[in-house]
């Protein structure tokens, strides 16, 4: 996969320009510009920076096909469950199978 590539395909996507990335990144436009010009390839910070701005995951970024963008509740959840004990977990998958 061509990493400039997919950034330049999620920026036409979303009709988004270098400064609009830069600005959703916290990365200054002329990082971004750069890795164009200088046909650089990102850094690991400078890519988890832009899928933060995108508001994926790096391993979305990187996913062949679709996937599935997460909410914000969504993204805090699956945060909070990575910090649970197995038991924890269990008792959660319990309640929630209880709901249905």
């Amino acid at each position: 996969m061509d990493t400039k590539c997919r950034i330049k395909e999620m920026m036409e996507e979303r009709n988004w320009t270098v400064y609009e990335l830069s600005k959703r990144s916290g990365l200054a436009q002329t990082t971004l510009a750069n890795m164009w010009k200088r046909n650089t390839e990102p850094t690991i910070p400078t890519l988890r920076a832009i899928c933060n701005g995108f508001g994926i995951t790096m391993a979305q970024f990187f996913a062949e096909g679709e996937f599935v963008e997460l909410t914000a509740d969504q993204q805090e959840f699956f945060n909070n469950w990575a910090a649970l004990s197995v038991k924890q977990k269990e008792m959660l998958m319990d309640l929630v199978r209880s709901m249905k």
